[in-house]
C-alpha cells in the first residue's frame, strides 16, 4: 500500500466520525430519543426531560466530552462497580504502554527507518512512497542502525512488564478493598453443590439437608434445590432466542441476555392503554411491528395474551415441584463456612457432593441446571467443532480482503476492471479502506455468535457465559484477523514450514513486516469509525424509531444493555497485539494506536454515566480522546458483577504479544544480518514467561477466591451489623428459580377481579 491510499482511508475515516460525533452531539439532546442516548438513566428516572423546543438543540455541542474528561475513578465505581474500573484501566494501561512506545517509535525507529536504503523508491515522491519504506525492512541488512531497534525491544519489553506488575497488583488490591467496602451479598455466603446423591425412597432436599446438618452443623443455614424448569422458563420466555438474535441484527450488540418476561411487557403495554383510555390508540395489528397481521382490539387481545401465559404457568407451575434437580444452593452462616465447603472434597467419591462459588442471584443461568452431565459434555463437544468450523469459515473473507489488497491480483482474477482500477481515487479507496471495512463487517456477525455457542456450554453464571465468549473470541480474532491476514498475505504457500518449529521466527519475520500497511489500515476502520459509530448509536436510534411508529411502544418499553465486555476485550486486545509486535518493525502503527485508545476511553465512560451539559464549547480534539467513558456512564447499567476479573484475561494476551514480538525480533535480525543480535534475544521470551509465571502465582490466586484472612476479618465485622439477622433471613429465598415465582398479573385470586380493574 502507499501513503496516499493510506490518507484516503484516514480521510475517509475522519470524516465519518466527525459526522458520528456532529449528529451525537445534537440528536442527544432530542426528547424523543432519550432512551438511545441515555436508557440507563430513564430506567433509573433521573432522565432530564425537556419538551419545550429549543434552538440549542439542534447546535453540535459534545459537554459530554467533558463530563466523561472529568469522571474520576471513585465515581466510576460507585456508578458501575469494578468490572467497569478494569475495563477503562485497560484503556488507561494501552495509553500508558503506546504513549511510550509512541515517543521511541516514532521520533527514533521511524527516522532510522525511513533514511535505509534496502529498498529501492524514489525519495522525492512521497505521496507514492510504499509504506514498506517506513518500516524496519527500509534498514539495510547489516546495518549497526539495527542495534537501536534491538535495544527498543529490550527496553519496551521492561516497561510493558513493569506496567503489567503494576495494574495486576493495583487492580488485586482494589479489589481487596471493595471486598471489604460491600455489604454483605448472597453469593459471598452461598455455595452450588452438584452431583447430590439421592438414596431410594429420599429426595434430593432431604439428602442435602441431612448431609449439611451432620459435616457443616456449625455454619449450614439453609438451601434451595433446584427444579427442572425448563419448560417453565420456555412458557415465561417464549421468544428470548428471537428477541436475542435480531438485537443484534438490529445493530444493538450491547445485548447479553434478555431478562424481561413476555408477561412483563404484556402487562405493562396493558396498563399504559387502560391508563390513556384513547379509543382510537385500541385499534392496530397483532403481527411484527404492527404492520402485519389481523387487526385487533389491543386492549383485548393484550388482556387475552397475559391471561394465556398466567394460566401456562400456574399449570406448569404447579407440576415442577416435585421435579427436583440433583443440584443445590447451599446457604452458611458465615462466609468462611462457605469458602471452607467449596475448597474441602465433601464426599468420598469426587464426582458426588462437588461443590463451586455460587453466583450472584441475578447472574444465575438457570436453564442448562437439569441437564445432564453427558448432555452438558456434548454440548462441549459441539461447541467446540462450531468454533473450529466458525474459524475455517471465516478464511473466506480473509481471502477476499488480501485479495483487494494486491492490485495485480485483483486485476488478475477481474480483467473487465483494469480500466477502473487505473482510476487513481478508486485503486486507493479499494486498496487502502475497502479491505479493512469488509473484514470489520464480517466480524461484526462473531461476538453474538460466541455468546450463543457459550451459553448452551453448560455455564451455570451468565458472567461466565460472557467470560467464556470473550476468551473465545479473543483466540478467533488474534488467529483470523491477525496471523490468518499475515500468512494468507504473504505465506499461503508455505505453510509446510510449520512442521520445522525452528523455521517459525523466520516465516513471521518475513510475513509480518509486508502486512503493516493493512493492519494500519485496519485500526484507522475498526477502531476509530468503529468505536464513534459505537457512540451515535444508528441502529438502536432506527429500531426504537421503528417500534414507536409502528409498534406503539414508547420510552419505558426497551431494555438498558449492559457492557459488551465479550466483544470490545478481544478487540481492545487484538490492537494491543498489533501496536506491540508492530512496535519496532513498523512504528507508523503507533500514533493510530494511541487516538484509538483515547476515543474508546471517553466514549465508554460517557455511556456510564452523563448529565445534561450543553454550554461546554466544542473541542474536537478533546473529543478524541473521549469516548469509552461516555458509554459507560450514560447507556450501559451492569447486570452483574465479576470483581474485576476479565483483567486476567487482557494480562495473558499481552504477555503473549511480547513472546510474539520476541519470535519475530529473533527471525528478523536473523535475515537483517545481524546474527548477534538475533542471538541476544532468544532469553526474552523466556524471562517474560517466568515474569508471568510470577505474576499467576503472586495474583491469580486473589481472582479466584478471597484468601481465609480477608473472610475472617469481614465475618468479625458483620457480628457488629444489626442488619445481620434481617439479611440471613432472606438469604433463604435468595436462589429461588425465578420461573417459580408466583406471578397474578391479572388479579384473580378472588376468582372476581378482572385484569382491567387490576390494570386500572
Amino acid at each position: 500500500m502507499i501513503l496516499s491510499a493510506l490518507l484516503t482511508s484516514v480521510g475517509i475515516n475522519l470524516g465519518l466520525c466527525f459526522l458520528y460525533f456532529t449528529l451525537y452531539s445534537i440528536l442527544r439532546k432530542q426528547p424523543g430519543n432519550v432512551v438511545v442516548y441515555e436508557p440507563r438513566w430513564v430506567a433509573e428516572e433521573n432522565s432530564q426531560h425537556r419538551s419545550f423546543f429549543n434552538l440549542e438543540r439542534l447546535l453540535s455541542s459534545p459537554g459530554w466530552v467533558a463530563r466523561a474528561w472529568k469522571l474520576s475513578e471513585e465515581e466510576l465505581l460507585s456508578i458501575s462497580g469494578l468490572d467497569a474500573v478494569v475495563f477503562i484501566r485497560i484503556f488507561i494501561f494501552s495509553l500508558k504502554v503506546f504513549t511510550f512506545a509512541g515517543i521511541i517509535g516514532v521520533f527514533i525507529l521511524l527516522p532510522i527507518n525511513f533514511v535505509g536504503n534496502q529498498l529501492t523508491t524514489d525519495s522525492s515522491d512521497l505521496i507514492n512512497k510504499s509504506l514498506d519504506s517506513f518500516s524496519i525492512s527500509n534498514v539495510d541488512n547489516g546495518s549497526n542502525w539495527l542495534w537501536i531497534h534491538f535495544s527498543a525491544v529490550y527496553i519496551f519489553t521492561a516497561f510493558v512488564c513493569y506496567l503489567l506488575y503494576a495494574e495486576y497488583d493495583y487492580i488485586s488490591s482494589k479489589r481487596i478493598t471493595c471486598f471489604y467496602a460491600s455489604k454483605p451479598q448472597p453469593h459471598q455466603f452461598t455455595v452450588l453443590v452438584r452431583g447430590i446423591p439421592v438414596s431410594l425412597g429420599s429426595s434430593v432436599t432431604e439428602s442435602v439437608e441431612s448431609f449439611f446438618t451432620e459435616y457443616h452443623s456449625s455454619t449450614y443455614l439453609s438451601h434451595s434445590v433446584v427444579r427442572q424448569t425448563g419448560k417453565l422458563q420456555r412458557l415465561l420466555v417464549s421468544k428470548e432466542a428471537l428477541i436475542f438474535f435480531f438485537s443484534f441484527l438490529l445493530g444493538n450488540s450491547n445485548v447479553v441476555m434478555i431478562s424481561q418476561s413476555d408477561a412483563d411487557k404484556w402487562y405493562r403495554r396493558l396498563v399504559k392503554l387502560k391508563a390513556k383510555n384513547l379509543p382510537h390508540k385500541r385499534s392496530g395489528r397483532d403481527g411484527f411491528l404492527g404492520l402485519f397481521g389481523r387487526k385487533v382490539d389491543l386492549l383485548d387481545h393484550y388482556e387475552k395474551k397475559l391471561q394465556d401465559i398466567e394460566d401456562n404457568v400456574r399449570m406448569e407451575q404447579s407440576s415442577v415441584v416435585e421435579k427436583e434437580v440433583p443440584a443445590a444452593f447451599v446457604s452458611f452462616k458465615s462466609r468462611y463456612g462457605a469458602a471452607a465447603a467449596v475448597h474441602i472434597e465433601q464426599g468420598v467419591n469426587p464426582t458426588e457432593w462437588v461443590t463451586e462459588p455460587a453466583p450472584e442471584p441475578n447472574d444465575v443461568h438457570w436453564p442448562f441446571f437439569s441437564a445432564s452431565f453427558l448432555k452438558r459434555w456434548i454440548c462441549k463437544v459441539i461447541v467446540f467443532i462450531a468454533c473450529i468450523v466458525l474459524t475455517v469459515l471465516f478464511l473466506i473473507p480473509v481471502v477476499i480482503v488480501q485479495g483487494l489488497t494486491n492490485l495485480d491480483q485483483l486485476e488478475t482474477w477481474f480483467p473487465f476492471l483494469s480500466s477502473l482500477l487505473s482510476i487513481t481515487f478508486v485503486s486507493e479507496v479499494i486498496t487502502g479502506y475497502l479491505p479493512s471495512l469488509i473484514l470489520q463487517l464480517f466480524q461484526r456477525i462473531v461476538p453474538p455468535i460466541m455468546m450463543m455457542l457459550s451459553s448452551v456450554q453448560g455455564h451455570n453464571a451468565l458472567s461466565q457465559i460472557q467470560k467464556s465468549a470473550c476468551f473465545k473470541f479473543l483466540l478467533f480474532t488474534i488467529w483470523n484477523v491477525f496471523f490468518a491476514n499475515v500468512l494468507s498475505g504473504s505465506a499461503l504457500y508455505q505453510v509446510n514450514v510449520f512442521l520445522e518449529p525452528k523455521e517459525i521466527p523466520l516465516v513471521l519475520a518475513e510475513a509480518v513486516p509486508s502486512q503493516a500497511s493493512f493492519f494500519i489500515a485496519y485500526v484507522v476502520t475498526s477502531g476509530w469509525t468503529s468505536t464513534a459509530s459505537e457512540l451515535f448509536r444508528l441502529f438502536p436510534l432506527i429500531s426504537i424509531f421503528m417500534k414507536k411508529k409502528f409498534a406503539g411502544k414508547d420510552d419505558d418499553d426497551f431494555e438498558v444493555p449492559s457492557v459488551p465486555y465479550h466483544g470490545q476485550i478481544p478487540k481492545i486486545a487484538l490492537f494491543g497485539l498489533l501496536g506491540v509486535t508492530y512496535f519496532f518493525l513498523a512504528p507508523l502503527i503507533l500514533p493510530f494506536l494511541l487516538v484509538y485508545y483515547c476515543l474508546g476511553y471517553i466514549v465508554f465512560c460517557n455511556q456510564v454515566c452523563w448529565t445534561w451539559d450543553p454550554f461546554v464549547n466544542d473541542v474536537y480534539i478533546v473529543t478524541m480522546f473521549s469516548i469509552f467513558l461516555v458509554q459507560l456512564l450514560n447507556v450501559y447499567a451492569p447486570k452483574f458483577e465479576t470483581g474485576g476479573t476479565f483483567w486476567p484475561i487482557v494480562h495473558g494476551s499481552m504477555i503473549f504479544s511480547l513472546v510474539l514480538m520476541h519470535i519475530i525480533a529473533i527471525g528478523i535480525f536473523g535475515l537483517k544480518e545481524l546474527p548477534l543480535a538475533s542471538i541476544f534475544c532468544v532469553p526474552l521470551p523466556f524471562l517474560t514467561l517466568l515474569f508471568h509465571d510470577y505474576c499467576q502465582k503472586r495474583f491469580l490466586p486473589i481472582f479466584k477466591a478471597y484468601p481465609a484472612e480477608c473472610l475472617v476479618k469481614k465475618d468479625h465485622d458483620d457480628q457488629n451489623d444489626p442488619s445481620m439477622p434481617e439479611f440471613l433471613d432472606k438469604l433463604v429465598t435468595a436462589y429461588r428459580d425465578p420461573a417459580l415465582k408466583p406471578i397474578n398479573y391479572s388479579g384473580r385470586s378472588d376468582g372476581h377481579d378482572s385484569l382491567l380493574q387490576h390494570a386500572a
